[in-house]
C-alpha cells in the first residue's frame, strides 16, 4: 500500500501525538512519572521538529539512500539530544541529571 503524502504526514504526526500522550496516560496511574509542563513542551517540540524535519526530506529528497541517511541522522541527533536532557551523557549544564 503506498500513502500519498497527505497519509504519511498525517500517520507521522500521529505518532508524535501518541508519544505525547504515553507520559500523559502513565502518570494518572504511577507516582514515578512526574512530567512538568516544561517537560511536556521540550519533548513536544523535540519529537515535532524531528516529524517536520522527516517529513521535509520525505518530500524533497528522491533518493531512497539519501532519505534513509538523512533520517537517520535526524533520529540520532534526536536521541543523543533527548538522552543528554534525560540523564547527561556529554555532561553539559543542560544535563537533567
Amino acid at each position: 500500500m503506498i500513502m500519498t503524502p497527505k497519509q504519511r504526514s498525517f500517520a507521522i504526526y500521529s505518532v508524535v501525538a501518541l508519544l505525547l500522550i504515553v507520559p500523559l496516560i502513565g502518570m494518572q496511574f504511577s507516582k514515578e512519572i512526574k512530567w512538568s509542563l516544561l517537560d511536556f513542551i521540550i519533548a513536544g517540540f523535540l519529537l515535532f521538529t524531528t516529524a517536520f524535519s522527516i517529513d521535509f526530506i520525505m518530500r524533497r529528497v528522491k533518493t531512497k539512500a539519501y532519505q534513509f541517511i538523512t533520517i537517520a541522522v535526524v533520529l540520532i541527533t534526536l536521541f543523543l539530544i533527548w538522552a543528554e536532557l534525560a540523564v547527561g551523557i556529554f555532561g553539559t549544564p543542560l544535563a537533567g541529571n
